[in-house]
């Protein structure tokens, strides 16, 4: 896919990587982007940086997410490609409550679920569009620390696994950005304050915007900022209880330091 003369709408775009997305996407020449996210003052000063549209939308709500679509579509026409990056993590296991399980749901899978109920009719109809969807290593691997969103990520690439399937043949384009370490918020902390065995390979934003600009290009479905995770999940499906040990010997290392272990 190309870039230029589209529209384009990238969710969480108020920072990290959503903003390195939609500020590359501007680069690239797009007729227009749309930036959009929930949080407002955020939001506002960053669209205005990078010269993008900034709409305030809660992702979590089936109908702003619809409201957004119809918004875009009706002032700037059709989006030729939509990028649902919001993403969250909460720290624990089974442990953790309903509704603190259901928020993470709602963030990471059922807003990209949203998107594509709305999308999929409309770009099918028109003959092709592309959906974006950030996930993260964690969707093709799993997440030490954080059982709901190791979940939730890779309820979001068989959500994208199921809509390449279905809907390949009717134009749908779909591709899944799954980045590992990635140096914003979610990872780091409010000011930087988080340190965890995935910040010594850690990358920008900007880097996992220039991966998903290839990515794109080339239509790739699985777009890996870390071209280390295509090994990790050769190694997973060639011998799975190697891999779980594996696994659980990082965990157990992870568990005697006191840092954090969180996503992307």
């Amino acid at each position: 896919m190309e870039l230029q003369d589209k529209t384009v709408v990238v969710t969480g775009a108020a920072r990290g990587i959503g903003a390195a997305l939609a500020e590359r996407f501007v680069e690239e020449g797009a007729k227009a982007v749309v930036a959009a996210d929930v949080d407002a003052d955020a939001l506002a000063g960053e669209a205005r940086r990078i010269g993008a549209v900034a709409e305030v939308v809660d992702v979590t709500s089936e109908a702003a997410v619809q409201g957004l679509v119809e918004r875009v579509e009706s002032r700037l026409g059709p989006i030729d490609l939509f990028c649902s990056n919001a993403g969250i993590s909460h720290p624990g296991g089974t442990e953790v409550s309903n509704t603190d399980f259901e928020r993470v749901f709602d963030v990471n899978y059922r807003s990209q679920l949203y998107a594509a109920r709305c999308l999929v009719p409309r770009m099918t109809a028109r003959g092709g569009g592309y959906l974006l969807n950030t996930a993260s290593a964690a969707g093709v691997l799993t997440q030490i620390g954080s059982l709901p969103y190791a979940v939730t990520k890779h309820a979001s690439v068989a959500l994208a696994e199921w809509l390449a399937i279905a809907h390949g043949d009717e134009g749908l384009k779909v591709s899944v950005l799954c980045p590992q370490g990635v140096r914003t918020r979610l990872l780091l902390g409010e000011h930087g304050e988080r340190d965890n065995f995935l910040t010594p390979g850690a990358i920008e934003p900007s880097e996992v915007a220039d991966a998903a600009i290839e990515g794109l290009a080339d239509e790739r479905f699985l777009i890996l900022p870390h071209p280390e995770v295509a090994e990790y999940m050769r190694r997973r499906v060639s011998d799975y209880d190697r891999w779980l040990r594996g696994m659980r010997r990082l965990q157990a290392r992870v568990r005697a330091n006191p840092k954090t272990a969180m996503g992307r």
